[in-house]
């Protein structure tokens, strides 16, 4: 698969199977050896249908989720952007899957670019977002893109484990 292959669109309520099993996936295969069985175990076919399915049909207002679909095959990465929480004039990207499958082939970093695209074109000069400290993959595809750690650092009650707030400058 070559990441210029792959479309990408706004999401709809309609990939809501396609858009949990991808996140599932990813959350199984990814994150195994990075976060602990336990919070792994945390989401089943349910639960991720349950997330996804709120950010599908009732997504936070200036939210949008973006998928990337490859003809023949369907969906094979989603991204969920909007503002940043805490800083409003900053965009943030909330979320950022590949299938395990399509990992390393430029589809991360094709959503990526249009989250940050879409920031630059609400005029917004900075963006961020969370990651877990321990997934050292995902901290090296998001400062070969460009983001960096900022300093900022949290543990969310839900998962219990270290995440670091990433930066990039849109200027």
């Amino acid at each position: 698969m070559n990441a210029r292959e792959v479309l990408l669109r706004e999401a709809r309520p309609s990939d809501l199977e396609a858009v949990s099993g991808l996140f599932l996936a990813c959350w199984r295969v990814s994150y195994a050896g990075v976060l602990p069985d336990h919070v792994i175990a945390m989401f089943d076919d349910d639960g991720a249908r349950a997330l996804w399915q709120r950010a599908l049909e009732n997504p936070k207002a200036g939210s949008v989720g973006i998928v990337a679909e490859q003809p023949g095959r369907g969906v094979v990465g989603v991204i969920r952007l909007g503002s940043d929480p805490g800083e409003p004039s900053s965009g943030h990207v909330f979320s950022l899957y590949v299938d395990p499958s399509a990992q390393g082939l430029g589809v991360g970093g094709r959503l990526l670019g249009e989250a940050e695209r879409r920031f630059r074109d609400d005029g917004r000069a900075q963006a961020t977002l969370w990651v877990f400290a321990a997934n050292t993959a995902s901290l090296r595809f998001y400062e070969h893109h460009g983001w960096h750690p900022d300093g900022g650092q949290r543990v969310e009650a839900e998962y219990g484990e270290p995440e670091l707030r990433l930066r990039r400058s849109l200027a």
